[in-house]
Order: C-alpha cells, then sequence, then structure tokens
C-alpha cells in the first residue's frame, strides 16, 4: 500500500510537470497553424506583387531620352569646331575643283571645234554640224551629259537662267526663224564668259565665236538653260 501511494505520486508529479511542456506544444502548434492560415490570407490576393516585376521596374533603361543626350551632343560639337569647319571647307573646295574641272573641259572641246563647217542635221566633226548638232556633241563627249537633238528640245529642259548669272557651259538660245527675233527657238550656242559664245552658225560659216551684245544676236536672244548635269556644278566657279 505504501508502494502503491508513492507510485501515484510520482505520476501525478510527473503530471504536474509535463503538463506544462504539453501545452506549450498545444499552443505553438495552434500559432503555427494560425501563422499559416493568416500568410496564406496576405499573400494571395497580393500575387501581382511578386518579386520578378518589381526588380524588372528597378533596371535602368536601356535607351535615353533625346533631351537626355542634346547637352551630350553639343558639348561634343563644341569640342570639335576647328574639325567640322575643315571638312566642310574640304568638301566645298573639292566641289569647286570639280566644277571648274568639268565646265573647262566643255569649253575646251568646244573651242577645238572652232572652223569645222556648218551642216543641217550634223552632229560630228568628220561631216559637220548643225547648231544643236554641236552643242550635244560637245555635252556628250566632254561631260558624258545627253542632251535633246533639236534646239526647241534643249530650250525645254534644265534650270532657266538670267543673263546677269550665266556661267560657262550654260545654253543660250535665239529665235532666228524671222527677221524679228519672234517665234519659236531655232538656234543654240554654248556660252562662255564677258558676254561670248560659241556655235555653228548657219549654212556656208563655220563653229566660231560670236557676241550676245551684236545686234543680230541681241535682238533674237531668248534666254539661257542650265542642263540639269550642270545645274549640280558649284555655280561659284566662274563668273561670266
Amino acid at each position: 500500500m505504501p508502494k502503491t501511494r508513492l507510485v501515484l505520486a510520482a505520476l501525478a508529479s510527473a503530471m504536474c510537470f509535463s503538463s506544462p511542456v504539453l501545452a506549450a506544444t498545444a499552443n505553438s502548434s495552434l500559432q503555427a497553424q494560425a501563422s499559416a492560415k493568416f500568410s496564406s490570407s496576405l499573400l494571395t490576393p497580393m500575387a501581382a506583387f511578386a518579386p520578378a516585376p518589381s526588380l524588372a521596374q528597378s533596371t535602368l533603361p536601356t535607351q535615353l531620352p533625346i533631351a537626355a543626350l542634346a547637352p551630350a551632343k553639343q558639348a561634343d560639337a563644341s569640342t570639335q569646331p576647328s574639325d567640322d569647319a575643315s571638312t566642310a571647307d574640304i568638301a566645298q573646295f573639292s566641289d569647286a575643283k570639280l566644277g571648274q574641272d568639268l565646265r573647262d573641259t566643255l569649253i575646251g572641246l568646244a573651242m577645238q571645234l572652232r572652223n569645222v563647217r556648218y551642216v543641217r542635221g550634223g552632229h560630228d566633226p568628220s561631216t559637220g554640224f548643225d547648231c544643236s548638232g554641236f552643242v550635244r556633241y560637245v555635252f556628250e563627249r566632254a561631260i558624258g551629259l545627253q542632251l535633246p537633238t533639236n534646239s526647241a528640245s534643249q530650250y525645254l529642259i534644265g534650270h532657266i537662267v538670267h543673263r546677269n548669272d550665266m556661267q560657262p557651259g550654260d545654253l543660250v538660245f535665239f529665235r532666228t526663224a524671222d527677221r524679228r527675233g519672234k517665234g519659236r527657238i531655232s538656234h543654240v550656242g554654248i556660252y562662255l564668259s564677258d558676254g561670248r559664245f560659241i556655235h555653228s552658225p548657219r549654212r556656208g560659216e563655220s563653229v566660231r565665236v560670236d557676241n550676245l551684245a551684236d545686234s543680230y544676236w541681241a535682238k533674237r536672244f531668248a534666254g539661257a538653260r542650265r542642263p540639269d548635269g550642270m545645274a549640280q556644278i558649284n555655280s561659284a566657279t566662274h563668273n561670266g
């Protein structure tokens, strides 16, 4: 009997000491379950705020706006004014040199053909020239530019040039069909300089240089044209 009491007392004591531990364990389990449910209820509606999109939005843009680039561009330009200026000067000089060379080649060939006789419909120095055949031959052989086959058609192409702005190589046109200098375009020549032009005038004559100030040509002068190919040449290379 005394032993039974001792055993019972020991069991009671053990239960007393173990009850707080069991209680704590039970409480911890409940708290864990509650925390899991709470966390689950919060995270489910916030799926849109996943870490990946947030990190993506925080990265730097790969392309800067134009406004941000402008100051740097201006700064670069301001640091090299001499280079840009020298490049432009070289390009302008090259264009002017090319223009002068082309005009000189054109006029040089035309002058070499002086004294070739006039032949109606002629377009070659071996047989003779008429006015449009002479002009067409010079442009094609000197600079590779093909013009229409008659003066009236040549008058319709290119750019109108005022008399004070004429340059070597421009085409000068005349109305020679009647004595009053009226009517259709019927004659063409190549302007040289200082009012002079070279042309193949008429039957019985040959390629020669005349002056626009001469009364016959002054009365019949119809204007000047600069063919498209010649219009691309720097107009400042010569002053006629």
